[in-house]
C-alpha cells in the first residue's frame, strides 16, 4: 500500500517495536497529525475473547470527561411528555411512526445517536434491519432504550461514546481531537479504558488486554503497553 507524503514522514518519529506508556503515546500519536483539520485521536483495543459466544461478548457505554470533540445529532423515538422531554432536552428530532417512515422511504440517516423509550421498541423494530448494520439500533446495554430520555440525551451531547468488541475481537472508539491536547486525551483514554477493563466478562480466560493501538485519523498506528491498564 502506497501511503502519502506526511505519513511516511509520520511513521519515522515512531518506533514500530516500542509499546508506549499512556502520556509518552499520546505524544507520539499528536506528532502525526498533520493533516489541516482537526483530526480524530481513535483507540483500537483487541481483548482476549471470542465473540463468537454469547457469554463472551463486550459491549457498554462510557462518557469521556473532555467529551469527543463531534457534535452529536440525536434522535429520539418517544411519545407523548417523553416526547416533549426529548424535545427540552435537545434531541435533535423527536417523533415515533413518522420518524420510522421517512427512514423506510427516504432512507434518511441524518443523524448520529438513536435513542427510543422502551415502549417505542415494537415500531423501532420494524427498521432494525437497517438501523442495526450501521450502528444506530437502540440498546439496553448502550443506554440508547430508557425511560430517561433527558439523561441519555444530556449524556450522549456530553461525549459519551459505546464501545463494542467486532467479529475480530476489537473496539474502535474515538476519544477526543488532536487539538485537546496530551492530557486530555490521556484521561479520556484511561477513562475508556477502565470501562473496558470493568466489562470484561466472566468467560474470558487469559489476557484481556491484547493489544492497544491509537492513530489520528490520516497518522499510522502507535502501539501501547496494554497491561499498564490491568488484566
Amino acid at each position: 500500500m502506497k501511503h502519502g507524503k506526511k505519513y511516511n514522514e509520520s511513521i519515522k518519529n515512531i518506533d514500530k517495536q516500542k509499546l508506549y506508556d499512556p502520556a509518552e503515546g499520546i505524544e507520539a500519536v499528536l506528532s502525526t497529525a498533520k493533516a489541516k483539520f482537526d483530526e480524530t485521536i481513535e483507540a483500537h483495543i483487541r481483548l482476549g475473547v471470542d465473540s463468537r459466544h454469547a457469554d463472551q461478548q463486550v459491549r457498554g457505554a462510557v462518557v469521556l470527561p473532555h467529551g469527543t470533540g463531534r457534535v452529536v445529532r440525536v434522535l429520539v423515538f418517544a411519545k407523548g411528555d417523553k416526547a416533549r422531554e426529548a424535545q427540552e432536552a435537545g434531541a435533535d428530532f423527536v417523533g415515533d411512526e413518522d420518524l420510522v417512515k421517512k427512514i423506510q422511504t427516504e432512507n434518511w440517516f441524518g443523524f448520529d445517536v438513536c435513542v427510543a423509550t422502551p415502549d417505542m421498541m415494537g415500531v423501532v423494530g420494524r427498521i432494525g434491519r437497517v438501523l442495526g448494520p450501521k450502528g444506530l439500533m437502540p440498546n439496553p446495554k448502550s443506554g440508547t432504550v430508557t425511560t430517561d430520555v433527558a439523561k441519555a440525551i444530556a449524556d450522549i451531547k456530553a461525549g459519551k461514546v459505546e464501545y463494542r468488541v467486532d467479529k475480530t475481537n476489537i473496539c474502535h472508539c474515538p476519544i477526543g481531537k488532536a487539538s485537546f491536547g496530551k492530557d486530555k486525551l490521556v484521561e479520556n483514554l484511561n477513562t475508556l479504558m477502565d470501562a473496558i477493563i470493568k466489562a470484561k466478562p466472566a468467560a474470558a480466560k487469559g489476557t484481556y488486554i491484547k493489544s492497544l493501538v491509537l492513530s489520528s485519523t490520516m497518522g499510522p498506528g502507535v502501539k501501547f503497553n496494554g497491561t499498564r491498564f490491568g488484566n
